[in-house]
């Protein structure tokens, strides 16, 4: 049996994970003392990111943006509706389809968080350099471009831009 394993590289998604939560650490003590899980703050986030949208997001578009399965992020949205976090309707275009969008009181922690998580972002380009932060973020949308199959990546495109 081989001493030695077959790869050359270095494992590419261990990294990535290993990054995240080295971010994280600085992160979820915040998220914890507002009473928040890792999802329910991406959703927050994602909604967040879009308040101005006056008809809400759709769950499914949430679901994909805060990087939650359906079944996952179902069980988020409970919570944060209970919470006062959220608010969810039928969609006015197919009632099949449900629209969420921040409460008041959420839109006010993604707020109150913000200024902790952008403080630890100043902090890492302080650290790294405005450049290779940068560099970092542009490696990083490159890659998911790169990885990303053809039929995702152009049904992406429009997102884009908003």
């Amino acid at each position: 049996m081989p001493a030695t394993t077959p790869f050359i590289h270095r494992n590419l998604p261990r990294l990535l994970l290993q990054a995240r939560e080295a971010v994280m650490l600085h992160t979820r003590p915040s998220l914890r003392g507002q009473g928040l899980s890792d999802q329910q703050w991406r959703v927050l986030r994602v909604l967040g990111e879009h308040a101005a949208d006056p008809g809400g997001l759709e769950t499914g578009r949430v679901a994909r943006e805060a990087y939650l399965l359906g079944p996952s992020l179902t069980g988020v949205l409970t919570r944060m509706e209970r919470d006062g976090l959220i608010s969810r309707c039928r969609c006015p275009d197919d009632a099949r389809r449900t629209v969420v969008r921040a409460t008041a009181q959420g839109l006010a922690l993604v707020q109150t968080l913000s200024h902790t998580i952008e403080a630890h972002y100043a902090w890492v380009e302080s650290q790294l350099g405005k450049p290779k932060l940068s560099q970092l973020y542009a490696l990083l949308d490159e890659l998911i471009a790169l990885e990303q199959p053809a039929d995702l990546a152009s049904a992406a495109e429009p997102d884009a831009e908003e």
